[in-house]
């Protein structure tokens, strides 16, 4: 098997769970590949061995590579998912870092869980992304997010007003921060920390979720994903900002954001004893009453 490594916070700490992924991989047999900043940074500050190879971009992995493994964060995961785009390759994330959603597996878990990849004791969960479109097309051909897009206000602490339509039927005028319009996967990201729901994979659907609205009657609702949905967005200053998944841009008053459903979906890779359900009860501590 060939098993791309991706991570992008490197310490001391985190350079010896790297070590022990790689050494792992290599005793099975199996050829890894780090991604090329990531390799540089190993090489030099660390003296990992120089010859083991690398990949630059999404192209590398139109063939060849069966598995990406995400060291680090949920903000990790998702830079990894601009690799994978629509290779159909499978991701799986080890957390390093805090909260955790995506990168779900435990760093102390490494050794057992690499082990039950080379016994095939895993299995695939498809999760959607949202595709965006500009007039100008800003994103270019990086116009996907697995998480969310945003518009929100860029240099003003006044309140803007997004326009909202749903299959070109105007559906509200938010006033608010911004608007957020998030996947299944998004749901416990962004859409969550503004009240959003909870919403699990599988279910074909996107979320509209203002921030910090305006008029408190107005609440998150969930549409169906194959319908479009076109923004734009009113204020007093000339642009605003559009994020996907943490990359921002700039768009003008007035311009059209139209979000759909993109045509290919992410494989995550899940075990029988760590999934959705398991996860968002242990990372928001569901159940637990901290008085006894």
């Amino acid at each position: 098997m060939n098993i791309a490594l991706f991570g992008r916070k490197l310490n001391k700490q985190t350079t010896e769970y790297f070590q022990q992924v790689i050494e792992i991989i290599e005793n099975f047999g199996w050829k890894v590949l780090l991604e090329n900043d990531l390799k540089a940074q190993l090489v030099s500050k660390y003296g990992f061995d120089k010859h083991i190879d690398s990949f630059l971009d999404y192209r590398d992995f139109s063939s060849g590579i069966d598995l990406m493994i995400s060291l680090g964060g949920d903000g990790t995961f998702l830079e990894s998912v601009g690799y994978i785009r629509n290779s159909g390759v499978p991701i799986i994330g080890i957390n390093t870092g805090r909260l955790g959603f995506l990168s779900n597996i435990s760093k102390e878990n490494i050794a057992l869980t690499l082990n039950r990849i080379k016994d095939k004791d895993y299995d695939y969960q498809k999760r959607s992304l949202l595709r965006v479109n500009t007039e100008d097309e800003i994103y270019g051909e990086d116009n996907f997010a697995l998480n969310e897009l945003t518009l929100h206000k860029k240099d003003t602490s006044s309140m803007i007003t997004v326009h909202a339509s749903l299959d070109n039927k105007y559906l509200n005028a938010y006033w608010s921060d911004g608007l957020i319009v998030a996947t299944p996967t998004g749901s416990t990201a962004y859409n969550l920390s503004c009240g959003g729901p909870i919403i699990t994979p599988g279910c074909q659907v996107h979320i509209l979720t203002p921030i910090a609205p305006h008029n408190l009657n107005v609440r998150p609702m969930v549409v169906p994903d194959h319908l479009p949905i076109t923004l734009t967005v009113e204020g007093r200053d000339r642009t605003y900002l559009v994020s996907l998944d943490g990359k921002s841009k700039s768009i003008r008053q007035g311009e059209q954001v139209i979000v759909t459903k993109a045509e290919f979906m992410i494989n995550v890779v899940k075990f029988e004893d760590n999934n959705f359900l398991d996860t968002i009860r242990n990372k928001m501590f569901w159940g637990i009453d901290t008085r006894n």
